[in-house]
């Protein structure tokens, strides 16, 4: 039986690097190295440390994948660009990317269209190896908004998500269809992951809940931009206590 190649990455990888992956391995498995995938600790990075990359060192060293594709600039941080070097000296096989194109921008129909927040962010992640999925529900959001007159705008509460998609994606699951996304997740449907002006935008008036990682360089701009917006900042480290959920229904409910 011939085994299956497994490609692991994170972030947002130059989408030419990807196609090229895709040409060499053509049946491989992609894996997304980010995801809580619950498989057992390392050990190798702090316990207090970001969560995203305590994921990705724990998922490859225990999925082992035959090639890393690995973003390591402004499209990604800086503990990515450490956590490839750490992965290429264990021996893996990794190839680094810098993706920081700011131009051209996709259009942003997801981000601001009526759906669950948790489809919008996980159809847009998962589009970035696989672009047609993002087309596709693209396309099939276009056409239902030609058919129904409803919007975001005129929809009577339109709150806002900011950030990177969530180790614990179930928080998204708390807030209403109506959520427009914003920050990283924004940038990523635009296919420009580096796009600080527009990872910054944020509508006035919008009561938007300001999300990062505990330990990420991010929550310097979540915080920053949560007290100029009046918005609702929140890190969370590893998964949304009671507390932090409470929290996030008492912001939604009160704006």
């Amino acid at each position: 039986m011939v085994s299956i190649a497994k490609i692991g990455f994170w972030g947002y990888p130059d989408p030419d690097i990807v196609e090229k992956v895709k040409k060499d391995y053509p049946n491989a498995e992609w894996i997304d190295l980010d995801i809580d995938f619950y498989y057992p600790k390392t050990n190798i990075l702090p316990e207090s440390y970001c969560k995203i990359i305590r994921n990705i060192i724990d998922n490859s060293v225990y999925l082992k994948p035959d090639l890393i594709v690995a973003p390591i600039g402004k499209d990604k941080c800086d503990s990515g660009w450490f956590a490839s070097r750490i992965l290429a000296d264990m021996g893996f096989n990794v190839i680094q990317t810098i993706f920081e194109r700011l131009e051209p921008k996709r259009e942003i129909v997801i981000c601001d269209s009526i759906m669950p927040l948790y489809d919008k962010i996980t159809t847009i992640t998962a589009g970035i190896v696989n672009p047609e999925i993002l087309e596709t529900a693209k396309t099939r959001i276009l056409l239902d908004s030609a058919k129904n007159t409803q919007s975001p705008e005129s929809s009577t509460f339109t709150p806002g998500f900011w950030g990177v998609p969530p180790n614990d994606l179930e928080i998204l699951k708390l807030f209403p269809d109506t959520t427009r996304v914003y920050g990283w997740t924004r940038c990523v449907e635009a296919g420009t992951p580096a796009d600080l002006d527009l990872e910054m935008y944020v509508e006035e008036g919008i009561p938007t809940v300001f999300y990062a990682q505990a330990f990420c360089a991010k929550a310097q701009l979540a915080k920053y931009l949560a007290d100029k917006y009046n918005g609702l900042y929140i890190d969370i480290d590893d998964y949304a206590s009671n507390s932090i959920r409470a929290k996030i229904e008492a912001f939604l409910r009160l704006n």
